[in-house]
């Protein structure tokens, strides 16, 4: 069986941030401001409305800078919300326009912990509408903060270091690449289980849409659908396409963190709090929305929550939730995979 990567203009194509509307024939962009490169996208495509949220998030998001942990959160939610609103009009997609989501807790004692802390997302509202659009399948509508915080791949490693018990979740890739299978004309993605984790025990806890490739080595996996394609070279609009229905299914269970380097992960069969099956913009939106009615209405308790146990994993979230919400956004609304530029010395 003759394996080749899918080139696009000689670059192996890998996969993609955006989950819905990737660009797979677009080169990455490399800038500090995602911001401003979103919103001159929006400006060249004239999506005014979308334009308009666009630059209220990010109002809000400069307001946010230097402003304390037990304030910031407020702030921060209506520049992710704004954000969500900004795609949700791009994509012409109708929401009501309100949060969408409200408190809900499993406890009505007054130590409240981040297992008894939780949301309950509505029928309609952005966050029900950005659920929507990346075409969700979680059928419960009540999550703790502790099952948000379990959920999200950028603040998982604290998570687990917070919980000691944990087992991660995320399991690290390398070399992931979209393939072809040349004899059977199938196009499949491919990867590399990372360093420690390549084993037998890891294979086994795999998400179901990824198995193990033995004829490849050890460390080897693949997702086990694929899909018709001909032109691993120079693959034509219906190759992409065709990919692109493949890898939106495959994001269900494929998650990245931003950076200088995109970090993937697989996200793997493990005990612990519930697995959402939900976008990593939707569970962020959700939580922060959450702690921006805690700073408002019982600063007090957001107080005791950073003073506490798990006052790292609050402070990640908060310090790094910016960056890979607005990354996540970005990615949907352009097509383009936007990453910070390495910086090389003049030696």
């Amino acid at each position: 069986m003759a394996v080749v990567p899918v080139k696009v203009s000689g670059r192996v194509l890998r996969p993609h941030k955006a989950v819905v509307a990737p660009d797979f024939r677009s080169r990455t962009v490399l800038t500090d401001d995602p911001w401003t490169f979103v919103a001159l996208s929006l400006k060249r495509r004239k999506k005014d409305e979308a334009l308009f949220y666009w630059e209220q998030g990010y109002q809000f998001h400069r307001a946010a800078e230097g402003l304390p942990l037990q304030s910031v959160p407020l702030v921060l939610y209506y520049s992710f919300m704004n954000a969500a609103k900004a795609l949700l009009a791009a994509k012409g997609i109708p929401f009501v326009a309100h949060h969408g989501v409200k408190e809900w807790n499993t406890s009505t004692g007054t130590r409240l912990s981040l297992r008894s802390v939780g949301v309950q997302i509505k029928n309609t509202g952005v966050l029900p509408s950005l659920s929507s659009y990346y075409g969700e399948t979680e059928p419960r509508k009540r999550h703790t903060l502790q099952e948000l915080f379990f959920n999200l791949p950028f603040v998982h490693r604290t998570y687990c270091l917070t919980y000691k018990s944990q087992r991660d979740m995320f399991i690290p890739l390398r070399e992931c690449r979209y393939v072809t299978d040349v004899g059977a004309k199938k196009a499949y993605l491919a990867a590399e289980l990372s360093g420690d984790h390549v084993s037998k025990h890891t294979m086994n806890r795999l998400p179901a849409a990824l198995q193990a490739d033995p004829g490849s080595g050890p460390s080897a996996i693949r997702s086990k659908a694929s899909v018709p394609f001909g032109r691993p070279n120079t693959p034509t609009d219906a190759d992409l396409q065709s990919l692109g229905g493949l890898h939106r299914q495959l994001r269900s269970d494929l998650v990245y963190i931003n950076g200088a380097e995109t970090l993937w992960y697989a996200k793997a069969v493990t005990s612990g709090p519930r697995q959402i099956q939900r976008q990593a913009a939707t569970i962020t939106l959700a939580a922060m929305h959450r702690l921006s009615e805690i700073c408002r209405y019982n600063p007090i308790e957001l107080a005791s929550h950073l003073s506490g146990q798990k006052n790292w994993l609050l402070s990640e979230f908060i310090r790094s939730s910016p960056r890979q919400f607005c990354d996540e956004i970005a990615a949907e609304l352009t097509g383009h995979q936007v990453m910070l530029p390495n910086v090389r010395s003049a030696t």
